[in-house]
C-alpha cells in the first residue's frame, strides 16, 4: 500500500467517524418509515437530503423516477457509482434491510467527497427505487443514469458474510383471468370460475416443479380471489415469480410457466393475460478483481471471512452488472437465525451490528475506491468504455 493509499483510507476513516451518528439516524428513520416500490418520497428526500446538507449537489426525480435521485461529486476521469436502496417490503418494513444500504451508500459518498481530486475521481451516489420487485435500476439503466460510469457497487445485509452472493435470473408476471359471474347456488352452470383457472394452473406448476433444473424456483400469491363465496369469481388475479440461474435459462423457463397458466384458461373457460410486472432481473456478474480488493478492506476493518454464494436471491443490481463492472458484497448482521423477508429480520436491521455495517460497509466501498483510483485496475477501467 502507497503512503497516498493510506493517507487517502486513513481520510475516508475519519469521514465515517465524524459522520457515525448521522448515518446510524439516517439508517433507522428510513427504518422506521417504510416506503414501498416506487412510493419512498420520504426515505429518498433523506437519503439525498443528507448529501446535499453536506453542500454536494443533489438532482432529484432523475429519469422520470420521481423518488430516484443522483449525487455527483467530482470531475475526475474515473467515474464510480455507489448505488443506495431505500424500498421496503409490503407488510414486513425493512425486511431486507435497505435502510442499511442507503445509509451505507451516503457514508460512502461522504468519505469520498474530500478525496476526489486528489484522486482523479467523480463519484456518484445513485438513488435507486424500487428495487423489491420494480426493477427500478434497470429503468434507471435505459433512460441514461449510469452513462459515462465505469463501475458500480453497494453492499447488502444478510445473515452471512458473502462476497460472492449468488443471484439469479428473475422474472415477475402478472397474471390475470376473466371469467362469469353466476349465483354459486342458483345457477352455477351458467357461470365460469376464474378462481378454478388459478387453482388449475397452480396444481400445474406443483406438478412441473419435480422437472425443474437446479437452480430453478417457481412461487406466486393471489392477490384477488374474487368478492363474496356465493358469486362464482369473474377474476382473478396473481403475482408470480419464476427464476433460474441466468437470463438464458431463465429464457427456458418463462414459456413453460405460461403454459401453466393457459391450462387453466382452457380447463376452465376463463380467458388468461399474462404481463410483465417488471422488468426482467438478471443474473449477476460480479467483477472478481474489484471483488477481491472489497475482500481485503473487509478484512483490514475485521470483517468475518465471507461464505463465498452462500447466499441466494434476485436483484436488479444483476442488471446493472452485466452493463458495466460491479460487486454487490452481503455484511453479516445478528438476526438470531431470522433470514431476509422475514418480520425477525426487519428488528434487527437496526441492532447494533446493523449500525456498524452501515459504518463499515460505507467505509468499505470508500476503501475500494480509493484501491481503485489508485491501483493498476485503475488503467482496466479506464481502458473499458463506460456505460452507455
Amino acid at each position: 500500500m502507497s503512503d497516498a493509499n493510506r493517507s487517502a483510507k486513513a481520510h475516508a476513516r475519519t469521514v465515517v467517524d465524524s459522520a457515525a451518528a448521522d448515518l446510524v439516524a439516517l439508517s433507522h428513520r428510513v427504518h422506521g418509515s417504510p416506503e414501498i416500490a416506487f412510493e419512498e418520497y420520504r426515505t429518498s428526500g433523506w437519503t439525498a437530503g443528507l448529501l446535499a446538507d453536506a453542500g454536494h449537489p443533489v438532482e432529484s426525480a432523475i429519469c422520470d423516477l420521481p423518488t430516484a435521485f443522483s449525487c455527483r461529486i467530482g470531475s475526475g476521469p474515473l467515474h464510480l457509482a455507489i448505488c443506495a436502496e431505500y424500498d421496503a417490503l409490503p407488510g414486513l418494513g425493512h425486511a431486507c434491510g435497505h435502510n442499511i444500504i442507503a445509509a451505507a451508500a451516503v457514508g460512502a459518498g461522504l468519505a469520498l467527497a474530500p478525496l476526489v481530486d486528489d484522486l482523479g475521481l467523480t463519484v456518484s451516489v445513485i438513488g435507486t427505487p424500487a428495487e423489491e420487485g420494480g426493477g427500478g435500476k434497470q429503468f434507471l439503466l435505459d433512460r441514461g443514469a449510469f452513462a459515462g460510469v465505469h463501475a458500480a457497487m453497494m453492499v447488502h445485509p444478510t445473515p452471512r458474510e458473502d462476497l460472492l452472493p449468488r443471484v439469479t435470473a428473475t422474472a415477475i408476471m402478472q397474471v390475470a383471468y376473466r371469467g362469469r359471474a353466476a349465483h354459486a347456488s342458483l345457477a352455477p352452470h351458467l357461470g365460469i370460475n376464474a378462481a378454478d383457472a388459478m387453482t388449475v394452473a397452480q396444481v400445474a406448476i406443483g406438478l412441473l416443479r419435480q422437472h425443474l433444473r437446479p437452480g430453478e424456483q417457481i412461487h406466486g400469491i393471489v392477490t384477488d380471489g374474487g368478492a363474496a363465496p356465493n358469486v362464482v369469481p369473474d377474476r382473478t388475479e396473481g403475482r408470480w415469480m419464476a427464476r433460474a440461474p441466468r437470463l438464458d435459462d431463465l429464457a427456458g423457463l418463462r414459456p413453460r410457466v405460461h403454459h401453466c397458466f393457459e391450462a387453466g384458461a382452457l380447463a376452465t373457460g376463463a380467458t388468461v393475460e399474462i404481463t410483465a410486472a417488471s422488468p426482467d432481473y438478471a443474473h449477476m456478474e460480479h467483477d472478481h478483481s474489484m471483488a477481491e480488493l472489497f475482500r481485503e478492506n473487509s478484512r483490514d476493518l475485521g470483517r468475518p471471512e465471507s461464505e463465498d454464494g452462500s447466499v441466494t436471491f434476485s436483484t436488479d443490481m444483476g442488471n446493472v452488472s452485466l452493463a458495466l463492472p460491479s460487486i454487490h458484497p452481503c455484511l453479516a448482521i445478528e438476526t438470531g437465525g431470522a433470514v431476509n423477508h422475514q418480520p425477525e429480520f426487519t428488528a434487527a436491521a437496526v441492532n447494533a451490528s446493523a449500525d456498524r455495517a452501515v459504518l463499515e460497509g460505507a467505509l468499505g466501498m470508500a476503501w475500494t475506491a480509493v484501491d481503485l483510483a489508485t491501483g493498476p485496475f485503475r488503467s482496466r477501467l479506464l481502458d473499458r468504455a463506460p456505460s452507455a
